[in-house]
């Protein structure tokens, strides 16, 4: 950097330079054991010598005054935490997740939280970070309550890095306040009904004089992941290496065996009958050698404008359906057809309680009505109700000594 880019005041206690190609000029110095920079927003050396001047002071008067504490900033620990974050998980977390975390702490945690200490990031302060991301912004629009979570977590994440290297003593209380437990809603799924709308619809767009091999894989991509419950982006990974048709013991039906690869890693899934014909076609379509992709062409936008078209994009409850909602419906249809939910959860590389909050819920043929609609013999009740009637006689008291 050019020597007159850079000057000092207060016996080299401040820093003033310029960075090339911005015209405002910079300034830092170090108080509390930590070095701080800021902007002075000014274009003139003589008002950004004041400037920096005048914070210098203010920060050296708080300190003084015990409002400034030494320590690490939530700044440093994020950026400590991302990158031995990346590199643990290595392998194990995709990197979409990983860019996700970044994305949080750039975007929101970090121009909130930045140069605050980490000692004083209090449960309060928490608090006004979720005032303040609940606040309409100039698009008018607040982020869902999944998006604020997800926003929690990586502050909790980054506090407990620091905790672990001894730059925070304890963690605060990040739970949020004046809130009982959430209602639970269902996944947005398609009912028989509306799935046998939705195949017939895709069908005859693939049936089509002059159909595009889009839609040709869009009526096979809806009765694919209908008949496995992959996750969407389960399926977009996959590959012809990774899906062998078996016929099973059990059945006798052709199914599909598939090594799926997600966000949990490895797992195997075992199809319906209904997904062999899907996956032949695509073979013979494509050509599919054992490395090409199942799906090449993203479907996301031609599944949207379908779901649209048919007036299937929103549920009762005003729900979004998505490619998710097709696998909510394998899990639902499962369920609808007595299967067990021990073995759907295995299947869909989920946890049995995910299955019983999010789906068992509103299946109604989970509830056994024969065990729930149990009705006790009249004859016997009021068999019951005479002998309570009966007067209990009074047992004889003994007399005093005798035994």
């Amino acid at each position: 950097m050019p020597e007159a880019a850079r000057h000092t005041l207060i016996d080299g206690r401040v820093q003033i330079y310029r960075r090339p190609g911005s015209p405002h000029w910079q300034c830092s110095c170090t108080v509390a054991g930590r070095q701080r920079r800021v902007t002075t927003h000014e274009e003139s050396l003589s008002r950004a010598k004041d400037f920096a001047q005048d914070w210098y002071l203010g920060l050296l008067g708080k300190y003084r005054v015990g409002d400034l504490k030494p320590g690490k900033t939530f700044a440093e620990a994020a950026e400590r935490f991302i990158d031995e974050f990346e590199v643990i998980t290595r392998g194990e977390r995709s990197p979409v997740y990983v860019q996700g975390h970044r994305a949080r702490l750039a975007n929101y945690l970090v121009p909130f939280f930045g140069d605050t200490v980490l000692g004083e990031i209090t449960a309060g302060m928490v608090q006004d970070y979720r005032i303040h991301r609940l606040r309409p912004g100039s698009s008018g629009r607040t982020p869902a309550a999944s998006t604020l979570h997800q926003e929690i977590v990586c502050l909790r994440q980054v506090l407990k890095a620091a905790n672990r290297r001894r730059w925070l003593d304890q963690l605060p209380d990040l739970s949020t306040p004046f809130r009982g437990s959430s209602k639970v809603s269902h996944r947005a799924w398609l009912s028989p009904d509306d799935y046998k709308l939705l195949y017939t619809t895709t069908r005859q767009q693939a049936q089509a004089r002059g159909a595009l091999p889009a839609a040709k894989d869009l009526h096979d991509f809806v009765l694919f992941m209908v008949n496995t419950g992959l996750r969407p982006d389960e399926a977009s990974h996959l590959e012809y290496r990774d899906v062998a048709i078996v016929l099973d013991q059990t059945t006798g039906d052709q199914i599909l065996e598939i090594a799926v690869r997600g966000k949990r890693g490895v797992g195997w899934c075992k199809s319906m009958p209904g997904a062999v014909v899907p996956l032949q076609r695509l073979r013979e379509r494509y050509d599919g050698q054992p490395t090409d992709r199942l799906f090449p062409i993203p479907l996301r936008s031609a599944l949207n404008a379908t779901l649209q078209a048919i007036d299937l994009k929103f549920d009762r409850e005003g729900r979004r359906r998505t490619a998710y909602s097709l696998r909510h419906t394998y899990i639902s249809m499962r369920l609808i057809e007595g299967a067990d939910i021990y073995q759907v959860a295995k299947n869909c590389r989920t946890s049995v309680e995910m299955i019983e909050t999010f789906y068992a819920a509103h299946i109604k043929d989970v509830i056994d009505a024969a065990a729930v609609n149990v009705r006790r013999d009249r004859g016997d009740a009021k068999r019951a109700d005479r002998k309570s009637a009966k007067p209990v006689r009074k047992a004889r008291r003994s007399a005093p000594g005798r035994l």
